[in-house]
């Protein structure tokens, strides 16, 4: 049966506009550009997680992913669910061409957005494949820079996108994450069997993301801020009912593009 691969990070549980009180789990409609309409801010790289800086869209622009493209000096893995960002494109080609070796693995039932990254790619000494038939879709998006950081993203590097959309992004060096990110990617370009490792500070889909984000909820004491762009797990909106039930403050900010 097609599943779907996805990496999920602490970026995915980070600052919202909004409030709750009590169990009443209050969300608000999001503004066309991204933000509450409880507020609005403007935010660059303003945080750091345990394993490294985040990096909080679409306030910071995506010049640090494009400074590592091109500072890389041995090698660089990219998976990514959509790509059409021209600039990303030359990066990785001026890469190629300076002797960095350079894979990537784009998801094959996009193929109307990555068609034209895969041909350029291609075209300029990249090793470009499709996703493995295996998932509905390789919703992942990260990069690694020289087997040793890792870009772990919610945004594509699709760029019409960038102005307009919160996305998160994490530079992990923390080295049981990249470790764990390089050998999922090394098996997934190949078409090989894999069971992902959690590493030090990441999460895989589908195989224990639930029961994580369940544990996480679960052991909250104070707080809980969610950004998610759809919310459709029974299980997840229960504990987080709960939570708010026990005391806990539930902050809650979903895309009302996918309302």
């Amino acid at each position: 049966m097609p599943r779907r691969r996805a990496l999920l990070t602490g970026a995915s549980l980070t600052v919202t506009l909004l409030a709750a009180t009590g169990c009443q789990i209050q969300v608000p409609a999001a503004a066309p550009d991204g933000t509450s309409t409880a507020g609005a801010v403007r935010a660059g790289t303003s945080a750091v997680t345990r394993s490294g800086p985040l990096i909080v869209e679409p306030g910071a622009g995506f010049s640090p992913v494009y400074r590592l493209l091109g500072g890389a000096r041995h090698s660089i893995d990219v998976t990514m669910y959509e790509f059409s960002d021209t600039t990303a494109e030359q990066d990785l080609a001026a890469a190629a061409r300076r002797g960095v070796r350079v894979r990537v693995i784009l998801d094959r039932r996009e193929r109307s957005v990555n068609s034209g990254a895969y041909s350029y790619l291609g075209a300029h000494r990249v090793t470009v494949t499709w996703s493995s038939p295996d998932y509905r879709y390789t919703h992942q998006k990260t990069v690694i820079i020289d087997g040793a950081t890792a870009v772990i993203m919610t945004a594509n590097l699709t760029s019409r996108y960038y102005a307009t959309s919160r996305d998160f992004m994490v530079i992990d060096t923390e080295r049981a994450d990249v470790s764990a990110i390089t050998a999922v990617f090394d098996a997934d370009f190949t078409g090989k069997a894999v069971r992902p490792g959690d590493g030090t500070d990441l999460v895989w889909s589908p195989t224990g993301s639930e029961d994580q984000l369940l544990g996480l909820i679960n052991g909250a004491t104070s707080s809980l801020r969610i950004y998610s762009e759809e919310m459709g797990d029974h299980a997840i909106e229960n504990a987080l009912v709960k939570a708010a039930e026990r005391g806990v403050e539930v902050q809650v900010c979903p895309d009302f593009r996918s309302s």
